[in-house]
């Protein structure tokens, strides 16, 4: 009976402790909804992944040295050249001759390849492939990922990236064209890597390809210096229910015809690991894309055939992860039909290119794997586009039928309460001011339409005492999709 007590006052501190458990809110961070922090209860809602719109190839291999093009970056907007800048993996006609190509674009739509004179290909220089050692070949000159770093005091030093398809040689540069190498260890990787900047806490994020349970699996690396790198311990990797999902991904395509079918299918070949994945930081929480290699027969010579779907992982302090809607498909392949590139392989870029209220995602589409016999025409991959509403990863929606979400307390630092929100019809989103004994201090007129900066209006002044006071948020929705909400 004793024990009994024990444990019910134990479960008793923990229910207290748990209503009482406040959440960080900073002024300006937005709140999204892929996972459950900062969230206190949900009633009547649903959670809804979003996949972003496909606008298509927007770089395409239309030079002579081009066959496929593809990308482990995001672009970077320079300042001072008023343009974006962008930097391609480029198979060539010739075998085994490869490297990395330049292009630039003014609306990150139309993208033009400028002459560099960089590294000769068939004895000519005119072409726009950069090279940190004029005389390298692949794999040693290949760059796969680049970023841009405003912060750093020495302007050579802004653009940062990664030298060698085996193994990672840091380098920088000042204008992203012209690089040389730091005096620095390199980082062990295999031929799979990708980087981002978190601006907000000056940490350079690296993930380096390695192997893992399944197979492809990739190492969390950081650095504040772009010299010394820490290895996190973190693996992102394939799991025994990626198998079992996996399994069943690759006998839905076969039933499918709109999708391109790979030349090769053996079941005792199937398997499912991650073969690149773009970790980057996103308002108040990181984002993975792992891109989920489904192989699907082994090929005579070689590798294996097989697919991508690219998912959604999120974490809080890039140690623990979990994954977003089920593993549902972030980015998927186009159908054959239409003339896309984007058939079979899908790698991710290493972070969206923030465009005012959208997210602009620049990946690598290939046709296929194993190649076809004969060869697919137009060449066999290209750069593609797919465009996401602001905050749009995951939605809270309700129908006709109201459905609430309540915060953690926090301390209310801002002026203005925003949302980002879609209503239809009759929809509308009205938020309450709570205080701590969940008693409402202030109500909102409803937001109604598309909004995606709204600015939530009082039926009375918001009280001046109310800045730096703990507080929660109840939000109400009805014939709506709730992407975010934060404090001005």
């Amino acid at each position: 009976m004793i024990r009994q007590r024990l444990v019910l006052f134990l479960l008793l501190l923990a229910t207290v402790a748990s209503a009482q458990e406040t959440a960080p809110v900073s002024v300006g961070d937005r709140q999204l909804f892929l996972d459950d922090q900062g969230i206190a209860k949900i009633d009547g809602l649903q959670r809804t992944m979003h996949q972003p719109k496909k606008r298509g190839a927007v770089i395409v291999p239309d030079r002579p040295w081009e066959t496929a093009l593809q990308t482990r970056c995001t672009p970077v907007w320079d300042e001072q050249a008023k343009r974006y800048k962008l930097w391609l993996i480029t198979s060539t006609p010739a075998p085994g001759v490869a490297g990395t190509t330049y292009a630039e674009s003014v609306d990150g739509v139309k993208w033009t390849k400028p002459i560099l004179r960089q590294w000769k290909y068939q004895a000519s220089l005119e072409n726009n492939f950069i090279a940190v050692e004029p005389d390298s070949a692949w794999p040693a000159n290949a760059m796969e990922n680049v970023v841009y770093d405003p912060d750093d005091a020495d302007p050579q030093r802004r653009f940062k990236g990664f030298l060698g398809a085996i193994g990672r040689q840091p380098i920088v540069s000042p204008d992203g064209i012209h690089w040389k190498k730091l005096d620095v260890p390199m980082l062990s990787s295999e031929d799979e890597s990708n980087l981002s900047y978190d601006r907000q806490s000056r940490t350079f994020i690296a993930t380096l390809k390695t192997g893992g349970p399944f197979g492809r699996s990739h190492g969390i690396w950081t650095s504040k210096d772009f010299q010394t790198w820490t290895n996190t311990g973190v693996l992102i990797h394939a799991d025994e229910e990626d198998q079992r999902m996996g399994k069943a991904n690759i006998r839905a395509r076969l039933a499918d015809d709109q999708l391109q079918q790979p030349r090769y299918n053996d079941p005792a070949d199937y398997n499912a690991d991650v073969y690149n994945v773009g970790v980057f930081r996103y308002e108040g929480l990181y984002v993975a894309l792992p891109a989920v290699y489904h192989a699907t027969g082994k090929i005579p010579v070689g590798n294996t055939d097989g697919f991508h779907l690219v998912q959604l992982r999120s974490s809080r302090d890039l140690q623990t992860w979990q994954h977003v809607a089920d593993r549902q498909t972030f980015i998927g392949p186009s159908p054959i039909k239409g003339g896309a590139f984007d058939l079979t392989q899908l790698l991710p870029p290493s972070a969206p290119l923030v465009r005012d209220d959208e997210l602009w995602f620049y990946y690598t589409g290939l046709k296929y794997r194993a190649e076809p016999a004969p060869a697919v025409a137009g060449g066999m991959g290209a750069i593609c586009l797919a465009v996401l509403r602001r905050d749009g990863f995951v939605s809270l929606d309700a129908g006709e039928t109201p459905g609430t979400i309540t915060s953690k307390p926090f301390k209310w630092l801002g002026s203005k309460l925003m949302a980002n929100v879609e209503t239809r019809d009759r929809g509308e989103l009205r938020a309450e001011v709570l205080d701590t004994a969940g008693e409402v201090i202030a109500t909102s007129l409803p937001l109604k339409g598309n909004h995606p900066r709204g600015e939530f209006r009082w039926s009375q002044s918001l009280p001046e005492s109310l800045h730096e006071r703990q507080v929660s948020l109840r939000f109400t929705l009805r014939e709506a999709s709730f992407y975010s909400w934060w404090l001005e």
